[in-house]
């Protein structure tokens, strides 16, 4: 199946994912939390999840499937592509009626995603991207910035990566900033609204898929915290950290950050 047309149908499902968000945002949607810590879920959450598994699957029948609200089987392993699909990145955010939640869908084919969109549907953007061809917002061709230094970097991370014990020679004056979605993360990086993003935590796929193309198609790096490039669908759906920039700022990161324990 040529990118251009799962990209298409990506663009979609996510569009229409955000239909359903609306109906549920700031109108006190049902919340249960997960086992384990894992966080909330919403009503939302659920319905989206439900709507992105019957038509995506029902489009490509031969694809695999991994969400974050889907019980995971072993099964996708046996597919050559696979979607990978987060109903809504930052449960947190949509509970609390804020706008920077989105929903990360992606296509990944032998570990490489090759067609992703993340969409926000209260602020109506839509990140795009296929192999072979530019990442976009909103059909607009975009790019990260070309920061080099890592002093007065902007760097969209949770407080905890800004702690000491992670860079060598203690942590680079760089000015944190933050958003609640981590797929939001990747795409401002894209965008060259910010400089970096960086989680040195192990992260699930289904919060990077997207990010990762829409990244690399913008002319950014993203790699895990070690430095390699990421691969997906694996059988426990987990990288080792994700941190990404322009090609520069990426070495400079890379450069400064303490070898994983």
């Amino acid at each position: 199946m040529p990118a251009t047309e799962d990209l298409d149908l990506l663009i979609d499902a996510a569009r229409e994912s955000g239909d359903i968000a609306r109906r549920f945002f700031k109108s006190d949607p049902e919340v249960w939390d997960k086992d384990d810590g894992a966080g909330p879920v919403t009503e939302a959450d659920l319905a989206i999840d439900k709507m992105l598994r019957s038509e995506l699957l029902s489009a490509r029948a031969t694809y695999g499937w991994l969400s974050e609200e889907t019980e995971d089987d072993a099964a996708r392993l046996d597919h050559e592509r696979v979607f990978i699909v987060d109903p809504i990145d930052g449960t947190r955010a949509f509970i609390a009626g804020e706008r920077h939640f989105s929903h990360s869908l992606a296509i990944a084919e032998k570990g490489r995603v090759t067609a992703a969109a993340v969409y926000l549907p209260m602020m109506d953007l839509m990140f795009a991207a296929h192999e072979g061809a530019p990442a976009t917002l909103n059909g607009e061709m975009i790019s990260p910035t070309e920061t080099t230094a890592l002093d007065g970097a902007t760097v969209l991370a949770a407080k905890s990566n800004f702690n000491d014990t992670h860079w060598q020679g203690g942590t680079p004056p760089m000015l944190r900033k933050f958003r609640p979605s981590l797929a939001y993360r990747l795409c401002l990086v894209a965008q060259g609204r910010y400089d970096a993003m960086l989680t040195l935590r192990d992260c699930w796929e289904w919060d990077i898929a997207a990010g990762d193309l829409i990244v690399r198609q913008a002319g950014g790096r993203v790699t895990d915290r070690l430095g390699a490039p990421l691969r997906f669908n694996n059988p426990h759906p987990k990288t080792k950290g994700c941190h990404a920039a322009g090609e520069a700022m990426h070495g400079a990161l890379q450069a400064r950050l303490k070898p994983a324990p």
